[in-house]
């Protein structure tokens, strides 16, 4: 008996398509603030900070879906649409918009299955639950995996030095301010559930120990 070959509903044109979607929709959220936007005094508050810690989600959530036995087509385009709307409204209702605005995308550009476009948004609408990943489909639990683990290791890292300078820290705080990634990323990991995941933490939490010590 052969294995079944399935062809994805998501080609990597139409997935380039939606990431120009996704910069132009972040980019013109920004512009529409007044006084020039959040990104003047918060560079990872910008639309191209934002959209790189998209693309990092797409990535991580693909690999743990694909390990894990998930959609993989469901888990990129939710993670790539999850953060769309993180811009514009305010974050206890970004989900909502987010999965909102790829509904309408999907729905007006390309002939997807319904069944598809709806476990999309339901992703994308469950991605900042705060309780046990577990209650929600594989899909969802991997990109709140993917989202949870932009946040810990060199990236958790560069951006708390970073923000030493707006806050007028100088560099004697720097090993406070590892520490208080160190902490965020093992609460963070807490929520972890998938082995995949769970690897991928604990390699980046020992990067982020072995920086503290060094300093």
């Amino acid at each position: 008996m052969g294995v079944e070959i399935r062809e994805s509903p998501v080609d990597e044109a139409a997935f380039a398509e939606m990431e120009s979607f996704v910069y132009d929709y972040l980019s013109a959220s920004v512009q529409a603030e007044e006084d020039g936007g959040r990104m003047r005094w918060y560079p990872w508050h910008s639309a191209e900070y934002r959209f790189n810690h998209i693309i990092n989600v797409v990535d991580l959530a693909a690999d743990i879906a694909e390990r894990e036995g998930a959609d993989v087509d469901v888990v990129r385009v939710a993670a790539l649409f999850h953060d769309i709307a993180k811009l514009e409204v305010d974050q206890d209702v970004h989900a909502e918009a987010g999965a909102r605005v790829a509904r309408e995308y999907l729905e007006s550009h390309g002939d997807y299955p319904a069944s598809f476009v709806d476990r999309v948004c339901q992703s994308i609408l469950d991605h900042s639950y705060q309780g046990d990943p577990t209650d929600l489909s594989l899909e969802t639990q991997c990109l709140i995996e993917a989202d949870l683990l932009d946040k810990v290791g060199a990236n958790g890292t560069a951006l708390m030095l970073l923000r030493m300078g707006y806050e007028a820290r100088t560099h004697m705080d720097a090993a406070e301010m590892v520490q208080r990634v160190l902490e965020r990323g093992e609460e963070a990991t807490n929520r972890i559930r998938s082995d995949t995941a769970e690897s991928i933490a604990h390699r980046r939490i020992k990067r982020v120990k072995w920086f503290r010590e060094w300093l």
